[in-house]
């Protein structure tokens, strides 16, 4: 183009003007050491210059594709959208189609002609503004195989003409890859959140996630980027719900920042978008014709053309071995252990999951024709359960980030989408039996699925399995397990033990390790050296030793001291430290210092209520939002919860009319807080019906309080069948409490019977944990319903009560380090 320029005679800032581009844009374009120019730049100037468009976009495109693959475009994460298949990232194929070289070549999978929704035009809202140069982060929410990832895909396309990237972390796990590169993410770029859950949902590292996307979207340097994402239902519910006040938030920073970035995707296609889907079938789209004669009364198109009904039929309708391996990888899946699951962890653990009859029946080669009947894809669509070939793992040399551990040898299979969800709602109340554990005990090599098959364990109750579980995962470089073994070793009241493995969780990194090894120090009256452990913890992340210690030393008389170690914990950005003080010391009667600590905490609205909770009691409530101006800033927020927090002060100072109002208005504005405090709102006021209906709209958004609140108020009214009915409704959309409060309240009647059949349920189901909260442990212990109490040494995996046995029976002296 250098040439064709010198023949038009005109100076480069000349051809800006004539192409209607800026200056630097048409300089980079002939600069050889600057970024490939965009098609739409080449464009332009080529028609000036009177030059073969055509041959010059090709040029380009090529040119972008080589910077795209050399070595030195790894700084920037991800490649040209042009470059992906969109199976690569999980787009469910709608067929196969053989690509007419002969029949030893693979069929091609394929995708069915696309029709536009609702929420296609949001999303292409997001990447027009994208495109305009604005950051933009969209989430879709929906259920499997309603077409969120086909959506995404094909709402990029624009963006792709334009050579933008596209980056999907996955490698070695979503939520590592995620966390040790969104630092890099550069300008035009698509970063691609697929099944967000394993990203923002991931334990450990989550809300670390969701600061780093929140860090991209908002330094607008960073930008233009587009993060878009996928989730189910059951799992936006669970992130954005607001925790009852006092509850532990440990999804704070995603329900930030998933607000008002959400885009629900229908279960099914209403009648204009089935009348578009026909059109192009009538155009020759045999994909679409073929769902179209299944699905034009139920609207599940997208379901049936990701085989989501047969893959059902095919799990209903299997051999006993084939659907003892479904629900083996079913609940693999649904107990935390990752997408990639051995063949031997399968093949071990089906075997519990088979009756006595058909165990018997087996015959030798029973496994192999196992796998492959379920390996046969459904009409040339998914199978369900597909064997995947996970990539080598390429780190730099040196010591391993990796919890994923080393690959399992033998093959490695996948569960497809739609039946883990199943499982998700079908298996829910089933502790999976003793070959399950067995397995994971024998074949998991992943640090993240021992540790996550641990948590299930203890969860369940299976105490001893957990045990067993937990030395296998130390044994393999567990953190979390050494430190939970040393815990043991400190209730024995060997120290030296307790703190071999305290000091490796801690040269590890693992901070718990380290508060640990502060609170050791307290006990052993070594203040100093607990205080600089305390603060080693807090500098990196974890300020629990801190929280303890400062409030040690106020009951200790020592105010000042406690205070410097609050202060440092809010200097790391925990600013709860201050305010536990704060509450600490308002309970024990100095106001005057309480509210002084308060105000030197930054002017948060998100925990703007607890720190006046702590600051003042009820009567003093009205005084307290006077003096401090805050009405304005929670009205003006544009955040609708900022609303459900004002009208939750305006309902504890007495206005119930006000607060009413309130939870309306941040209703209307899409808060999904506000319908269970209307619902509670209206059963005080006597209409029970009513606040029963608006609390299983508010179910229906993820949140199951009102439910609770509600059966609570029918039992009050000794209406008990009833109670029973709203606390079950309330369990199946999620509440891990409801159960429980249903077994205490036959518990208190004297029907003991329905009470440990409601027990024997949540206990199968992990779903007793809530019991350790501090709002529930005191009513649960009176009533004997907390696990430890009624089966102490714990449950088998069939629910029958363990017999004794004692961990430090298993366990060896740790070694210490040379």
């Amino acid at each position: 183009m250098s040439d064709a320029l010198a023949r038009s005679r005109l100076s480069k800032s000349e051809l800006a003007v004539r192409v209607q581009l800026g200056r630097t844009t048409v300089s980079e374009a002939f600069n050889l050491n600057a970024p490939v120019p965009s098609a739409d730049t080449v464009s332009a100037l080529v028609r000036v210059l009177k030059l073969p468009v055509d041959e010059l976009l090709e040029l380009r495109r090529r040119a972008a594709e080589e910077v795209s693959s050399s070595p030195g475009s790894d700084l920037a994460p991800g490649r040209l959208i042009g470059m992906w298949e969109p199976h690569d990232l999980e787009v469910h194929p709608a067929g196969s189609s053989p690509d007419g070289r002969g029949s030893r070549v693979p069929e091609r999978q394929v995708l069915s002609a696309y029709v536009q929704r609702e929420h296609d035009r949001l999303l292409a809202d997001a990447v027009h503004d994208c495109a305009e140069g604005r950051s933009r982060m969209l989430v879709l929410v929906g259920s499997s195989s309603t077409g969120k990832t086909r959506s995404c895909w094909e709402a990029v396309q624009p963006l792709a003409e334009r050579d933008w990237r596209l980056w999907h972390p996955f490698d070695p796990t979503r939520a590592e890859a995620a966390l040790e590169d969104l630092h890099r993410v550069q300008p035009r770029t698509v970063v691609w959140l697929n099944e967000a859950q394993h990203y923002l949902g991931d334990p450990k590292v989550g809300e670390r996630i969701a600061a780093a996307i929140h860090t991209l979207l908002t330094q607008t340097e960073r930008g233009p980027v587009l993060v878009l994402g996928t989730l189910w239902p059951e799992f936006a519910g669970q992130y954005t719900s607001l925790p009852a006040p006092g509850a532990a938030d440990p999804h704070s920073r995603v329900r930030e920042l998933l607000t008002r970035r959400t885009v629900a995707v229908p279960e099914a296609f209403d009648p204009p978008a089935l009348a578009a889907a026909a059109a192009l079938a009538t155009d020759g789209d045999q994909l679409l014709a073929d769902a179209l004669t299944r699905t034009r009364t139920t609207g599940r198109l997208t379901q049936d053309l990701a085989g989501a009904p047969e893959l059902l039929d095919r799990y209903e309708h299997a051999t006993p071995a084939a659907r003892a391996v479904l629900e083996a990888a079913m609940d693999a899946r649904r107990l935390g252990v990752g997408l990639h699951l051995p063949q031997a962890f399968l093949t071990a653990a089906a075997f519990d999951y088979l009756t006595d009859a058909d165990y018997d029946r087996l015959a030798n080669d029973w496994a192999e024709a196992a796998f492959a009947e379920l390996a046969r894809p459904v009409h040339g669509k998914q199978a369900p359960l597909h064997r995947v070939n996970p990539r080598p793992r390429r780190r730099p040399p040196g010591p391993s980030r990796s919890t994923t551990g080393p690959l399992p040898p033998g093959a490695i299979f996948r569960l497809a989408d739609y039946l883990e969800q199943h499982g998700w709602q079908t298996r829910r109340w089933l502790c999976p039996p003793a070959s399950f554990w067995h397995a994971a005990h024998t074949h998991f090599t992943s640090l993240n699925d021992l540790e996550r098959v641990v948590e299930a364990a203890e969860e369940r109750h299976r105490l001893e399995w957990a045990h067993h579980l937990r030395l296998r995962a130390a044994d393999a470089g567990s953190t979390l397990a050494q430190v939970r073994l040393g815990m043991l070793w400190e209730a024995a009241e060997d120290t030296e033990a307790a703190e071999t493995l305290y000091r490796q969780a801690a040269d590890a990194g693992d901070t718990d390790g380290l508060v640990r090894l502060a609170m050791m120090r307290e006990a052993a009256g070594e203040r100093e050296a607990a205080e600089a452990l305390a603060r080693q913890a807090a500098n990196a992340g974890n300020t629990d030793a801190l929280h303890s210690l400062a409030i040690a030393r106020e009951r200790a008389g020592q105010p000042e001291i406690a205070e410097a170690l609050a202060r440092h914990a809010a200097d790391v950005g925990k600013t709860d430290v201050l305010r536990h003080l704060a509450e600490f010391r308002r309970r024990s009667g100095g106001r005057e210092g309480s509210e002084a600590l308060i105000r030197q905490q930054p002017p948060d609205t998100g925990v703007l209520f607890d720190q006046i909770r702590a600051a003042a009691v009820p009567p003093e409530l009205a005084k307290i939002l006077r003096t401090i101006d805050i009405r304005a800033g929670f009205l003006d927020s544009g955040d609708p919860d900022d609303l459900v927090v004002l009208a939750d002060l305006q309902q504890q100072i007495g206005d119930r009319e006000g607060a009413e109002a309130l939870y309306r208005q941040a209703a209307d504005a899409g808060s999904g807080a506000a319908l269970p405090r209307l619902a509670v709102i209206r059963g005080q006021g006597g209409d029970l019906e009513g606040a029963a209906t608006l609390a299983r709209q508010a179910a229906k958004t993820g949140s199951t309080s009102a439910l609770m609140d509600v059966a609570g108020m029918r039992q009050k009214a000794g209406d008990r069948e009833d109670a029973e009915a709203l606390y079950r409704q309330a369990a199946d959309a999620g509440s891990r409490i409801a159960l429980i409060r249903a077994a205490g309240m036959w518990e208190d009647v004297g029907n003991a019977a329905s009470a440990d059949a409601l027990l024997q349920q949540c206990t199968n189901a992990g779903e007793t944990s809530a019991l350790l909260h501090p709002a529930w442990i005191s009513w649960a212990e009176e009533r004997q319903l907390v696990p430890a109490q009624r089966w102490p040494y714990g449950l088998d995996p069939d629910g029958r009560p363990s017999a004794p046995w004692d961990p430090l029976d298993t366990m060896t002296m740790p070694k210490r380090p040379s």
